[in-house]
């Protein structure tokens, strides 16, 4: 069984910073998780999953979305099956629901060839 917890959503005022994280279990999962290409997509209501972050199994040749490039890091460690996001200089465009997936294979920028899914943590920016 493959589960993703995202955690660390909150309010914050714009300009602030919140660090997100996702944590994966599930026997197999974990046992392979430094396989998996993952990252952090994020939907407002009403609006499409969006793309915002993503990092290969190494760690190296991060991938962001334009509206986050310069504020926002993604990083893992996969001795701990954790994938992060910190967000920095925070807008309240940013506000969304903010989710951790999961694929094997290269990085992707849309949802669909991402296998696993968290259940989402709500980030709020107040202007």
């Amino acid at each position: 069984q493959v589960q993703l917890v995202e955690s660390g959503g909150g309010l914050v005022q714009a300009g602030g910073s919140l660090r997100l994280s996702c944590a994966a279990s599930g026997r197999t999962f974990v046992r392979t998780f430094s396989r998996y290409t993952m990252a952090w997509f994020r939907q407002a209501p009403g609006k499409e999953r969006e793309f915002v972050a993503a990092i290969p199994w190494d760690g190296g040749n991060t991938n962001y979305a334009d509206s986050v490039k310069g504020r926002f890091t993604i990083a893992r460690d996969n001795a701990v099956n954790m994938v992060y996001l910190q967000m920095n200089r925070l807008k309240p465009e940013d506000t969304s629901m903010y989710y951790c997936a999961a694929r094997l294979g290269a990085m992707a920028t849309m949802p669909f060839p991402y296998n696993y899914w968290g259940q989402g943590t709500q980030v709020t920016v107040s202007s």
